[in-house]
């Protein structure tokens, strides 16, 4: 189903309500939105491709059944992001009891020079975000979290067609600082 033109601009809350009284395109509006961040969610916990189809599929699920329930509908996105989580994590434990493990798939032990390094990497990239002009900064946060160009667009106040050069240009100030700091 395709989203009539703005709809897909609706606010949030404004699409929960018209899905509340069974309104397709907000269904077809909110999972157009949101879809990406659920199959980022799912496939964030290490799960493949099979188990994070299923559980996008029951996060959907779970807000057909709970729709009517949602105390913030304008945190639908919020609400949407902790039961993919939960779910993945549901799912991970199933696999986990179902799943024979022999000790030679499991990986190596994480060596404490390897978790100091990696916290110095991620202490390096914050270090250098920090010293980025705000707006680059706002921008690399805004993206971290998946959100759409329209949602980055939204929340600085610049127009959608800017968001990509702009992330482009604050990547690569990024990286020259990282380099630089190497």
């Amino acid at each position: 189903m395709t989203v009539p033109k703005g709809m897909g601009a609706a606010a949030p809350g404004e699409l929960v309500l018209r899905a509340r009284a069974g309104d397709d395109t907000a269904w077809a509006a909110l999972t157009d939105r949101y879809s990406a961040m659920l199959w980022a969610i799912a496939r964030g916990h290490g799960l493949g491709p099979a188990d994070a189809a299923d559980v996008v599929q029951l996060t959907w699920l779970r807000l057909v059944e709970h729709i009517g329930a949602l105390r913030r509908p304008d945190r639908v996105g919020a609400w949407l992001a902790v039961t993919a989580r939960r779910e993945s994590a549901r799912t991970l434990r199933h696999r986990g009891r179902s799943e024979e493990r022999s000790l030679e798939a499991l990986p190596d032990p994480v060596t404490p020079e390897a978790v100091l390094a990696g916290r110095e990497r991620l202490r390096a990239v914050f270090d250098a975000i920090g010293a980025l002009p705000g707006l680059c900064q706002q921008m690399l946060r805004l993206l971290a979290l998946s959100p759409t160009y329209a949602e980055v667009s939204a929340a600085l106040d610049i127009p959608v067609s800017s968001v990509g050069p702009a992330r482009a240009r604050c990547l690569a100030s990024l990286r020259k600082r990282l380099e630089g700091s190497a």
